[in-house]
């Protein structure tokens, strides 16, 4: 009997439950509670136990927990080999469930250590002048939601769901309730139960709810976020809930769609990308038996190659061998369970009425395998590709249908019959038919995926949503946003306006900001480890002035000979300079050489500038200084972080010539 883990327990629900069978063999594997869930003591726990506890922890912690976490479950991942075989998936589909899932937590580990700050605040975009003084500014934080991430999660990807929403929210600070379906949440069941075993997730941090689902969206609030994969359906009836509609709170969905590959009208038969189009057609049609959100559902060709295409993918699909997935010779293995195979059934016939089966029997079971949920790889041909079924209804497994077309705007068209969706793929190398179908296809789209010879053999396919990039779509695929890197974090945090003095901002924020107190100790702030500096640590330079022998020795050494440093006559007709000026990278220079502290010590090195802006020319005879002050750092190793220093570039009358961002690396540690 599967059981929740609510509150730091695992509990057993008292109903006797409904069996679930393996796909192969119709054994039973586990049973599943039909009983509505106990959605208000886990959410309760996550808002009172889960939250505090997570944002007790900086980004980089978070970070740093799921680099652990992806690492154990890596080591252990042959635990879920047999139970993942009873969902029909073959060793290969494992892997991108599987491992897939385990890998997205390393994924948003890397990205959160590398793009977020050491601290729990995230700022969104620069300061804002509010006042002609400059006491009063304004700025966007981002701050973790205070509720629970609610995720109901689809049955065809029981790990890799789990884990590509967890993994957002947990660096976000949002505890996670999940709500797997129950066709498979026996594997889920066993991924959790070895997370929980590890002792790395805080107590509140993850919970999991089995069975049914009633009463689970009821207990919602506005703080809290439901996130949603499945049909498209149940995706309508949750975005209409009173708690969705009267609460506000943040609905994320993700639903099934019909998306497509393109086959371009240079792709004949003999060109790579026509064996390319062949075979990202029979992966997509056969991983997972066709039961992918992300799979192809159409395949649209040229007229012209209608026949060649026909042929070719009929080869294919015929030579995919069906079976029992643990036997490494079976490229295919079984749907999820005969009533789903059922279901794709019932769709064919619908969809023969129009087409033609060019490949595989809908009808026909596997021998040897009585009770499992087997179907054979099915190509249906369309000759009229205006056949509103196949723009309509998801066969969801192994099932896609070959349409023709005759132009770029034709097929363009064809693809939007679909109504939203999450991913297509257009195969060619002309260029002019690739743009003219990517930007018109791109609105009805989440993700286009481009393929020719160039980047084949790099490319990750059709049906791989990454952790880099969204994954979603628009109109039927649901209108909502998954991954995307640091964008599905952000979807956890509250964005908030904050007006305040220089000096409050930067309490608030930890990160210095312009206006505010500096303070300047003596010591040279490149004296300091990251562990002694402080923000707002502070150098003023020493002056110096900029001559025209400063001006023609750097035009003359960097052989940047732009007429406004080297033309007087020129540069005076200028409407900007009104005569000779220093060259912008001379004054940084310069600036550079007035604040450096030369000997060895805890800064490694200069790693970059950012929001560089020149705001005044400097003239011969004018003379600069620098003031140096620690803005923000944030630790990368055990060894070393990177400290951000605001610079502004002064000159004689105090007036800033130059500002921006100076990016070095620090010693953690006195050197």
């Amino acid at each position: 009997m599967l059981e929740h883990y609510v509150a730091g327990a695992w509990r057993t629900p008292a109903d006797e439950g409904v069996a679930l069978l393996d796909a192969t063999t119709g054994e039973p594997v586990a049973r599943v509670s039909t009983e509505p869930v106990q959605a208000v003591d886990a959410l309760d726990h996550a808002r009172t136990v889960g939250g505090p506890a997570l944002r007790a922890l900086t980004f980089h912690e978070r970070a740093g927990v799921l680099k652990r976490l992806g690492t154990h479950l890596l080591e252990v991942k042959e635990e879920f080999a047999e139970l993942s075989f009873a969902t029909g998936a073959t060793r290969t589909d494992a892997v991108v469930d599987v491992d897939g899932g385990f890998g997205t937590l390393l994924a948003y580990a890397a990205r959160g250590r590398r793009e977020l700050p050491e601290g729990n605040v995230l700022l969104d975009g620069p300061v804002e002048a509010l006042s002609r003084g400059g006491t009063f500014v304004g700025r966007h934080v981002m701050t973790p939601l205070l509720g629970a991430a609610v995720q109901v999660n689809a049955y065809n990807f029981p790990v890799w769901g789990l884990l590509e929403k967890l993994a957002p929210a947990f660096l976000a600070g949002v505890p996670s309730v999940v709500k797997p379906a129950s066709r498979t949440a026996y594997l889920t069941e066993a991924v959790v139960r070895r997370i929980v075993a590890s002792g790395l997730l805080p107590e509140g941090s993850l919970q999991l709810l089995v069975g049914g689902s009633r009463g689970l969206v009821d207990a919602l609030g506005s703080q809290d976020l439901l996130g949603f994969t499945g049909s498209a359906a149940t995706a309508r009836t949750l975005r209409a809930h009173p708690a969705v509609v009267e609460r506000s709170l943040r609905f994320n969905a993700e639903a099934d769609s019909l998306n497509s590959a393109v086959l371009g009208p240079d792709a004949g038969p003999g060109t790579p990308e026509f064996d390319l189009f062949v075979r990202e057609v029979v992966r997509e049609t056969t991983a997972k038996a066709g039961q992918k959100c992300t799979a192809v559902r159409r395949a649209f060709v040229p007229r012209a190659h209608l026949d060649a295409a026909s042929e070719a993918l009929r080869a294919a699909l015929a030579a995919v061998v069906v079976g029992d997935p643990r036997d490494p010779a079976t490229g295919m293995g079984a749907l999820v369970s005969t009533a789903q195979r059922d279901d794709v059934r019932a769709v064919v016939a619908r969809l023969r009425a129009g087409g033609t089966v060019v490949s595989g029997d809908p009808d026909r079971d596997l021998p040897g395998f009585p009770r499992g949920a087997f179907l054979s790889p099915l190509l249906l041909r369309y000759d009229d590709a205006g056949f509103d079924a196949v723009h309509d209804l998801e066969p969801f497994g192994p099932v896609v249908g070959l349409l023709p077309y005759e132009t770029a705007p034709e097929v363009v068209a064809l693809m939007a019959r679909g109504q939203g969706s999450l991913v297509a793929s257009v195969v060619s190398h002309d260029p002019s038919f690739v743009r003219e179908v990517v930007l018109g296809a791109a609105a009805h789209h989440g993700r286009l995926h481009v393929l020719d010879r160039d980047d084949a053999g790099e490319s990750t396919g059709h049906g791989a949503p990454l952790p880099h990039l969204v994954h979603g779509g628009p109109g039927r695929a649901g209108g909502g946003e998954e991954l995307g890197g640091m964008r599905g974090v952000l979807h956890h945090l509250q964005r908030t306006a904050v007006q305040a003095s220089p000096d409050m901002l930067t309490a608030i924020t930890g990160v210095y900001t312009t206006g505010a107190a500096r303070v300047e100790t003596g010591v040279h702030p490149f004296r300091k480890a990251m562990s002694e500096l402080s923000i707002g640590d502070t150098v003023v330079t020493a002056a110096r002035e900029v001559t025209e022998a400063d001006v023609a020795h750097f035009a003359a050494f960097t052989g940047d000979t732009f007429y406004a440093h080297t033309d007087p006559e020129a540069a005076a007709a200028n409407p900007l300079f009104g005569g000779i000026v220093a060259h912008g990278y001379l004054v940084l220079s310069l600036a550079a050489g007035l604040f450096v502290d030369p000997a060895p010590g805890p800064v490694l090195a200069n790693t970059g500038l950012d929001r560089l802006r020149f705001t005044k020319p400097v003239k011969p005879g004018d003379s600069i200084r620098a003031v140096l002050t620690c803005a923000a750092k944030t630790p990368r190793t055990p060894e070393q972080g990177e400290v951000r220093w605001d610079v502004q570039v002064l000159d004689q009358n105090d007036v800033a010539v130059a500002t921006y961002e100076l990016l070095t690396m620090v010693s953690a540690r006195p050197r």
